[in-house]
């Protein structure tokens, strides 16, 4: 395995490692904290898929207009997913930098839900199994 499909490989692995830890705080019900780790799950996929299809992003929101320009606008990838990503960018943001805020399990239990399959779509478009 070459150095840029072990980055690949290496990146995924850290989405599939910041779900587990998404799911683990969620039963002790660290909802900020859940947000930051469902987020950081799908922006370490989406970077797996720019290293994959060579393109660059150096920042959160770097990578966030590539996904967007190149997956999404062309449809290569469901919207939904776009907005998926697009919310826990926001939601990240909010619970690791808003002064006095805190989500609700309410908020945050529907987006567990999802993760799952938006890794699945990105591994597709990887073709990794």
């Amino acid at each position: 395995m070459d150095n840029h499909e072990a980055n690949i490989k290496y990146r995924l692995e850290r989405a599939e490692g910041s779900f587990e830890e998404a799911v683990f705080l969620a039963e002790k019900k660290r909802w900020n904290t859940v947000v930051n780790r469902l987020y950081y799950s799908c922006f370490y996929a989406v970077i797996a898929l720019l290293l994959k299809s060579n393109i660059k992003a150096t920042t959160h929101t770097g990578t966030r207009n590539q996904f967007g320009l190149y997956f999404i606008k062309t449809q290569k990838i469901d919207q939904k997913f776009g907005k998926l990503y697009t919310k826990l960018f926001d939601f990240r943001q909010k619970g690791d930098y808003g002064d006095m805020f805190d989500f609700t399990e309410e908020e945050v239990s529907p987006l567990i839900q999802k993760v799952p399959e938006f890794l699945s779509e990105i591994k597709k478009h990887i073709q990794v199994k």
